[in-house]
């Protein structure tokens, strides 16, 4: 579970929180930009789309790190489980 003084399982767990949190700003940003939208603030909507674009880039780059921890830690003989 430890590697290199570092809990697998917790480390994954917090990557996971972060993500959920991530994907929380992510529905605000989306309902938002469908204001703005709809009040045809077009430089607001747009800016709101590209945030939301970004934001899904910091969700892969999470999962990314997810499942680059899951393979370093079973590496190096540690076991990774979702909680």
């Amino acid at each position: 579970m430890c590697t290199n003084g570092l809990n697998a399982g917790q480390f994954q767990e917090t990557i996971t929180q972060i993500d959920e949190a991530v994907a929380l700003c992510r529905r605000w940003t989306h309902r938002a930009f469908h204001g703005a939208e709809d009040a045809e603030l077009v430089s607001s909507a747009a800016s709101l789309k590209k945030a939301q674009g970004l934001l899904d880039e910091v969700r892969a780059l999470l999962s990314d790190a997810g499942e680059s921890l899951e393979r370093e830690a079973a590496a190096s003989g540690a076991t990774v489980k979702l909680v």
